[in-house]
């Protein structure tokens, strides 16, 4: 029996700008009028770019168009096109239906089961990737988005005429719900998959567009705190404040625990560390720029299904899983099978792998978790890491093996603090203690996180241990700080489209 697959038309709104030698579009399937994510659209063997999740993208020349310089868009699901890059001024571009018989395409007198394409795939692992020393040329943006859902604090005892529930309770109101930070890098990272630890990082460009006024953190806690505190209380003062949410084992309050019990000082113990462990990631991330984010980069690569111990484990442990083939269809030039995972056992994730018919690489996996990843509570501290979802797409390279393309990862963390907080008056300019009065409260406090993550590789070339070696990182580096969304920062740069909430961000003055 014959199964026809038909090719959905793909409508394409187009502007250009041949004066700064650029072309940006969007593209919109013509049945749906939703926007195609993901699309490739290359220029030449090593240069192009990624729609974004909007369906927008725009690419810049670094020469002048000719008239046999061309463009060519594909993307899943839709027929690849190569279009004269000089007639997409004001055009519509339809890449037209295709009908596909499947038993002239699938010629094998073998039929596989999901689970056996799935073992196929993972017995060609090393035939059919990259893991070679490597330089990439690529633009990687992260994304971090703040809401504050409660901030409460009742006041148990004061002995500060100032600090009563009323000016805590504005307090509260002035603190910020809301804020967001977006950081960007386009540089070379040199890469060693074999070895975890060797990884190199060369900063081209960067941006860090976030508000200054609306940073939350856990120190900054502490911090605005005191500047929110001198503003009304104008006293030759300053203010300490005491709990397990702000800062390391050391600066936490004894006195806020009054158990000898050994249960209880192991839960303190596990808390304090917690607690250690989220304020040293934050200095990592402020404090070092290049290494954060070059970790962060070689961690977006390493969690591929390629390599032993990643989360997504659906090649290394099959058995955990429930594979179904739901459809196939074109990537490119590439004819896939198009299957789902879920867990049948003690599995996290659930997605779709699309495998080549041809020699059974994974050229994408679209995945999610379906069980809570970290869940932490205890003496008033939780944590919970409810979600982690993403792409990975590879295509083909020069050697003829598959290198990553396009990573995404989407995670959101829920953080709550419902524990004794004491604010404590000191001043250097009195005989004997510091001390002079003490705020006793209860804090109520949950803030929700969500990360983005957009990795995009424009170039990947193969190179020697001897080049991996003789290039030398420079440590400090720092990103130019962006108060407000500049257009004109990547201009004439090869990047993954803004979406609308960086192009509408705006610091408050």
């Amino acid at each position: 029996m014959k199964h026809i697959i038909t090719r959905i038309v793909c409508l394409i709104t187009i502007t250009t700008s041949f004066a700064q030698q650029s072309i940006s579009a969007k593209l919109l399937d013509s049945t749906t009028q939703k926007p195609i994510p993901y699309a490739n659209i290359s220029f030449g063997k090593q240069s192009g770019v990624i729609s974004n999740s909007n369906g927008i993208f725009q690419i810049h020349f670094k020469k002048h168009l000719k008239k046999k310089d061309s463009l060519v868009i594909s993307c899943m699901g839709y027929k690849s096109k190569s279009i004269a890059a000089q007639k997409f001024s004001d055009s519509i571009v339809f890449l037209q239906p295709q009908s596909i018989e499947l038993d002239e395409v699938l010629v094998s007198n073998k039929k596989y089961t999901p689970l056996e394409i799935i073992e196929k795939a993972h017995e060609n692992l090393s035939k059919n990737y990259n893991f070679n020393i490597s330089k990439s040329k690529l633009f990687f943006r992260e994304s971090n988005f703040n809401n504050i859902s409660k901030n409460n604090i009742r006041v148990k005892e004061s002995s500060i005429p100032e600090f009563n529930q009323a000016f805590m309770d504005s307090v509260m109101k002035i603190m910020p719900k809301n804020a967001s930070d977006h950081i960007e890098i386009l540089g070379n990272f040199y890469s060693n998959l074999s070895n975890e630890n060797s990884h190199k990082l060369d900063i081209i460009k960067a941006s860090h567009l976030y508000d200054k006024n609306l940073e939350v953190s856990f120190d900054g806690l502490e911090e605005r705190f005191n500047t929110i505190f001198k503003k009304h209380v104008k006293r030759d003062s300053y203010f300490k404040i005491k709990s397990g949410i702000f800062g390391t084992k050391e600066a936490i309050d004894s006195t806020l625990f009054d158990s000898a019990d050994s249960k209880k000082q192991n839960e303190r113990e596990k808390t304090d560390a917690f607690i250690a462990e989220q304020k040293k990631k934050e200095t990592a991330r402020k404090k070092d720029f290049l290494n954060h984010r070059k970790q962060t980069i070689a961690s977006l690569k390493k969690g591929s299904f390629i390599f032993k111990d990643s989360h997504l484990n659906f090649l290394e442990k099959p058995k955990k899983y429930l594979f179904e083939i739901l459809d196939y269809l074109f990537i490119g030039d590439a004819f896939v099978y198009k299957i789902s995972f879920k867990p049948k056992r003690s599995a996290d994730y659930k997605g779709t792998v699309y495998v080549n018919t041809e020699d059974f690489a994974i050229i994408r996996v679209d995945y999610e978790n379906v069980n809570l990843l970290k869940n932490f509570k205890l003496l008033g501290i939780s944590y919970q890491e409810k979600l982690h979802k993403g792409t990975l797409i590879y295509e083909k390279n020069s050697t003829e093996t598959y290198s990553l393309k396009y990573a995404e990862a989407i995670n959101n963390i829920n953080f709550g603090v419902k524990r004794p907080l004491k604010i404590i008056e000191k001043n250097k300019h009195v005989k004997g203690r510091r001390k002079q009065n003490e705020l006793s409260t209860e804090l109520h406090f949950v803030m929700s996180n969500t990360t983005k993550k957009e990795l995009v590789v424009f170039e990947n070339k193969i190179i020697t241990d001897a080049d991996f070696k003789a290039f030398k990182e420079k440590p400090n580096v720092s990103p130019t700080y962006l108060p407000d969304y500049d257009p004109k920062f990547w201009e004439s740069y090869n990047v993954i489209e803004p979406n609308k909430a960086i192009k509408d961000f705006k610091s408050i003055e």
